[in-house]
This record gives structure tokens, C-alpha cells and sequence, in this order.
């Protein structure tokens, strides 16, 4: 399945600029912010353990329901793939600070531009000792030179939830760029909302791993 990985990168930003339009969906759901940027790779994490306000864990809370109820029905892979989910980047490890695992993109959502909590850029899954997929998260993607042209100076959020900067050169081959992952499927012990779950592996894909 890894094959279906884009060959090179000028294929890879074609398709993810395509149509790039920014747009904000719902101001009570997604919000944009003057605030730090973290850096590529980095261990962004937000602690379970860490403080927070009755009102920043209910919009916490909110948005983990919200994804739950948007894909539930990607439990299954095919329903992914019949939505216009592919694999691309093999499974994607962090080495010592655990995995990210199986991205299935949306380049149609991608290319879209929007943030919309009920449809994630990309569906998260982890490969299992039985060749089977289950499902752990969502990951939302916005890129970065049309997002800073269209906001300069604030860093986008969804329903509370600072999005992660990646810089170029980065292992995925693309242009710089915003995420956040939400880990809605597998609790991670290090907070809902980081980029890497260190309960997640890549011991079971049997295709190219991306480090």
C-alpha cells in the first residue's frame, strides 16, 4: 500500500496547493490566535497532567466527542478509501519518542484549505499484528505560505487546539506547513492534541517506514 506514497515532491505540493483557498468554518469552532509557533518534530506536547480551565478541558472534551462522532465509520479502512483517504508516507516513526503511524490523506480536503472539525485532511490508523488497521486519530493540515498569506502574524486553532508548525525540509517532502493531531481512538498519555503517540508502532507495516 505504501506505493501509493507521491513519487516526488513537486507531485506532492501539485496536489496539495491545488484550489487552496482559506476559509473559517463557524467562529465558535475554529478560532486563529497570535501565539508561538512550535518548532518541527519538536516534543509538543501538552501534558495530561497539565492545568487547565473548567472551560479549556469542556472544548477539550467537545472537539474529542466531535471527532469520535465524525469518524466512527472509519473504523473500517475501505470506508476511508471510498471517501478519498489514500496512504501516503509509508508509516511515519518517531524513533525513541514513539509513532505517528498510518496517515490515509484527503488531498480534495487538503486542497480545500478549511478547517473543519467533522472532516479531518487525514485519518490516523495503526497496523496490527493480525495485518489488520485500526483506527487512533485524526490529523488536521493546513500549508503554511497560504495560511501566513491570508493571516499573517496568528497561527491557526480549532476549537481551542494550537496547531503544530513543520518546517521544509521536513520528512514528508512537503512545503512547510500546520498540523494537529488528534488522537480520539488511543488515548496518548502525553496529551490528545501532540504530534507523536508513544504508544503507537510501526512494528507491524510491513512497507516503507518514514523516519
Amino acid at each position: 500500500m505504501s506505493t501509493l506514497q507521491l513519487s516526488t515532491t513537486n507531485k506532492k505540493v501539485r496536489r496539495f496547493a491545488t484550489g487552496f483557498q482559506y476559509s473559517v468554518i463557524a467562529l465558535a469552532l475554529i478560532n486563529v490566535c497570535p501565539s508561538p509557533v512550535l518548532a518541527q518534530d519538536g516534543h509538543s506536547h501538552t501534558p495530561a497532567q497539565q492545568q487547565q480551565t473548567s472551560e479549556q478541558q469542556s472544548r477539550a472534551g467537545a472537539l474529542m466527542k466531535l471527532v469520535r462522532e465524525s469518524t466512527e465509520r472509519f473504523q473500517d479502512v475501505k470506508q476511508a478509501e471510498y471517501e478519498g483517504y489514500h496512504l501516503q508516507f509509508g508509516c511515519v516513526s518517531g524513533d525513541d519518542f514513539g509513532a505517528m503511524g498510518l496517515h490515509y490523506v484527503n488531498d480534495t480536503l487538503v486542497g480545500s484549505g478549511m478547517i473543519d472539525p467533522t472532516r479531518p485532511q487525514i485519518i490516523l490508523y495503526e497496523a496490527q499484528p493480525n495485518g489488520t488497521l485500526k483506527l487512533t486519530g485524526t490529523d488536521y493540515l493546513v500549508l503554511a505560505e497560504g495560511w501566513d498569506a491570508s493571516h499573517p502574524g496568528v497561527t491557526p486553532q480549532l476549537m481551542g487546539q494550537t496547531f503544530h508548525y513543520f518546517a521544509t525540509p521536513n520528512r514528508f517532502g512537503l512545503p512547510a506547513f500546520y498540523t494537529l493531531h488528534v488522537w480520539a481512538w488511543k488515548d496518548n498519555p502525553k496529551g490528545a492534541f501532540v504530534n507523536w503517540h508513544p504508544h503507537v508502532s510501526c512494528q507491524s507495516f510491513e512497507g516503507k517506514t518514514t523516519q
